[in-house]
């Protein structure tokens, strides 16, 4: 996706909440979007590339305020840093391959039957934006077989 075309919308969305758009705000965003899950030390490696001068507490500190305001999110995936993706993706399942660290995302919809059960079986009300997966990707298990 363009990042100038999403631009309008995030200066508008920072704008509502009383934030301006910033040039290290709009560097981190593009980040997020172009990497799409990412830590907070990757979107700073990112940054850096084009912006030497960004340090880490600007980007944690820019991550929480994007956050706040609803312009990215954060899941765990695994027992280090968050990981951030844009607000803006549809809802997935996240997938990790304890084995490489790969990354994916699905489609909440192969989770349904979980989370009905889930529901059924404790009345839990699954937050599937942070539900995530773990396991053996698909080359980690050509490698193992």
């Amino acid at each position: 996706m363009d990042s100038t075309q999403e631009a309008p919308d995030w200066h508008g969305t920072l704008r509502s909440e009383g934030y301006r758009l910033t040039p290290q705000r709009q560097l981190v965003l593009e980040a997020v979007q172009a990497l799409e899950h990412a830590t907070p030390d990757e979107v700073l490696r990112r940054v850096q590339e084009r912006a030497s001068g960004v340090n880490a507490s600007t980007v944690y500190r820019t991550l929480d305020v994007l956050e706040k305001i609803g312009l990215v999110s954060h899941t765990h995936l695994g027992h280090g840093p968050p990981t951030y993706h844009s607000a803006s993706s549809p809802v997935h399942v996240h997938l990790v391959c304890r084995n490489c660290g790969w990354v994916g995302e699905v489609d909440p919809g192969l989770a349904d039957g979980f989370v009905a059960a889930l529901d059924r079986a404790r009345g839990f009300e699954t937050d599937l934006r942070h539900l995530t997966a773990f396991g053996l990707c698909a080359e980690c298990r050509k490698e193992d077989g």
